[in-house]
């Protein structure tokens, strides 16, 4: 039976032009393209679905699994989930239990920190989406998932990424963000070139006495200079903060994340400090003010556009600040390290491609990098999607049943209460075999030509799909283009400047640790 299909004209895509940044971050805020859509036939509402779906056809399944006895239960499965077995095998091994990628668990951190933690887990492709459809899920409280931070952590107020679509603040909000991106966009180029030139220069000084390089404590330094200078007009290194930045994020973040992550202590120590109970906000009382002041000196402009949409200047600035500082910047230093593992492991052959098609694409434009330049790198393109697609930067999405559902996977139907929280692993999603082929192989050229743009739609890292835009109405995050955009400026600069690179792989609680152990200059 036909359903309800929608189309948009989209700011950017990779299978649309993507000739200036004016284009995704018009004059004064980001403004949508009208939807439209075309209805054929109602959609059967439940009292129609008897043995099997309406829709599709497809069985109707009980979700299987259980949240066990409480405290047990969600005890044993945050133990699975970080110690026994690791995240990976925790959902991999629940799917060929039940049999099913539709499934009922615990998600950490469980007992005296969340109040609930049960939610039906959502891995494959089909099922994944309705995580992104505010009319079926509320987004409230949920950016973290069963639990949510102290909002001492930020102000006392809550911040744009727990909001739902619904309330009025959050239009405000998101408009903010767009306005900031916008008056920005002329300088996010020249910036990245200037912050990441710098990143290089010291990653060469580093090879030279060293043999090695460490990037992600050079790649934070430089993600954090290039986010102050572009959005802001700042140098960090002028001002009280001087290097500090990145460290006082990371400990602040660490504040607000703590329940969800693991330092390599021994296991007893590390579930009772991380898990058990939260730590007092009160310690980085002082790191987070430093922060503050930065921002709030840093963005008069972006503030007193903020009053005309009715927003207080110290809302805004907080709001500013984990804006660039937990989402922008959490991002670059999780992802640049992440899509460099993928793009070293490939190997020569990848690497040379790269260079070829860059340097080719800049001379072409002057010697400059451009946004026509970067649009006439396909591989380079596909890439950064394929990194965004094997190894997204925020791994899970949550959203509560606004009413009963019937949610599909690929093999069966499931029925959902109003009020269950669901649940969803990205990477298990985005590595869907139904979907790609070779989904666990990084394939550079997978979004490359008319069929591959057509997997773009499963791309789903920016809380939405690749082919969509944020919205005021949506909870599509709000700087998606911005995230493309620098991701293809790092690739860019990188093959600009080398000819290959060969790295050593680690592991930190937010993602990769690289180590570069050679360097080949252009």
């Amino acid at each position: 039976m036909a359903v309800a299909t929608a189309t948009a004209t989209l700011s950017s895509s990779s299978s649309l032009p993507f000739h200036s940044l004016h284009q995704q971050f018009p004059s004064k805020y980001f403004i949508v393209r009208p939807i439209t859509l075309s209805l054929s036939e109602k959609i059967p509402t439940r009292t129609t679905v008897t043995q099997s779906s309406e829709l599709t056809k497809l069985p109707i399944r009980k979700i299987p699994g259980d949240y066990g006895l409480p405290l047990i239960g969600p005890w044993k499965d945050r133990q699975d989930y970080f110690y026994n077995q690791g995240k990976e095998e925790f959902f991999r091994s629940r799917v060929q239990k039940y049999k099913s990628t539709v499934f009922k668990t615990n998600m950490p951190p469980g007992n005296f920190i969340s109040s609930n933690p049960n939610v039906v887990v959502l891995l494959d492709g089909k099922s994944f989406p309705i995580l992104f459809d505010v009319s079926k899920v509320e987004k409230k409280d949920l950016f973290t998932g069963t639990f949510m931070p102290s909002t001492e952590l930020t102000g006392g107020y809550r911040v744009l990424s727990y909001l739902d679509p619904s309330e009025p603040n959050h239009e405000k909000l998101k408009k903010l963000l767009f306005f900031l991106l916008s008056s920005r966009r002329d300088y996010i180029i020249p910036q990245f070139h200037e912050s990441y030139t710098e990143l290089f220069e010291t990653l060469e000084k580093e090879m030279e006495k060293n043999g090695k390089a460490d990037l992600n404590s050079a790649n934070d330094q430089a993600a954090f200079n290039f986010l102050a200078g572009s959005l802001y007009g700042a140098n960090p290194g002028e001002t009280q903060l001087g290097t500090d930045g990145p460290t006082l994020i990371g400990k602040w973040v660490l504040f607000q994340l703590h329940p969800l992550v693991t330092l390599g202590l021994p296991k007893v120590l590390d579930d009772f400090l991380l898990h058990n109970f939260r730590l007092p906000p009160a310690l980085v009382k002082k790191d987070y003010q430093r922060l503050y002041d930065f921002f709030y000196e840093s963005s008069t402009a972006v503030l007193n556009e903020a009053e005309t949409f009715g927003i207080s200047r110290e809302e805004a600035c907080h709001n500013l600040l984990f804006a660039t500082c937990f989402n922008s910047f959490g991002g670059m230093k999780i992802f640049f390290p992440n899509m460099l593992k993928w793009i070293a492991k490939a190997g020569l052959e990848l690497h040379t491609r790269l260079a070829n098609e860059i340097r080719s694409a800049v001379k072409s434009a002057g010697g400059k990098i451009t946004m026509l330049a970067m649009e006439k790198m396909p591989l380079m393109k596909s890439v950064v999607y394929e990194a965004l697609r094997i190894d997204p930067p925020v791994a899970s999405q949550y959203g509560r049943a606004k009413r009963d559902l019937m949610i599909e996977s690929h093999d069966a139907v499931f029925e959902v209460k109003k009020g269950e929280l669901l649940f969803g692993y990205q990477p298990f999603a985005t590595k869907d075999p139904k979907i790609f082929d070779r989904p666990d192989e990084f394939v550079p050229d997978r979004f490359v030509g008319e069929e591959g743009e057509k997997l773009l739609k499963h791309v789903l890292w920016s809380n939405g799909p690749e082919t969509e835009s944020p919205t005021v109405e949506n909870k599509q995050c709000a700087g998606k283009d911005f995230v493309v955009l620098v991701s293809r400026l790092f690739v860019t600069e990188v093959f600009l400047r080398y000819d290959t690179l060969d790295v050593d792989v680690g592991t930190s609680p937010l993602g990769a640790k690289i180590t570069i152990t050679s360097l080949k200059r252009a």
